[in-house]
């Protein structure tokens, strides 16, 4: 009887923990920042410039996309600065 009566205690508690809203889901999202929208932007830019050099054919077969947004990404940051 008393194993019965605590699954029933601990079952309630549960959906009770379950049916309130947590903070972090129910706070409206976070603005990105001022480098999370550089590096989108740049990544945008990298992207166009990677369609057009696959289009035009000067993309070797050894190159792949995360080498090509690597070099591209430190290009436009400005050389070795990360």
């Amino acid at each position: 009887m008393t194993n019965r009566v605590s699954r029933t205690i601990c079952a309630a508690a549960a959906a009770l923990l379950l049916a309130a809203p947590l903070p972090a889901l129910a706070q409206a999202k976070k603005e990105p920042t001022a480098g999370q929208l550089a590096a989108r932007e740049r990544m945008a830019k990298c992207s166009v410039e990677w369609k057009e050099a696959k289009a035009s054919g000067k993309v070797t077969k050894e190159m792949k996309w995360p080498k090509f947004w690597s070099e591209c990404n430190k290009r436009l940051k400005g050389g070795d600065k990360a």
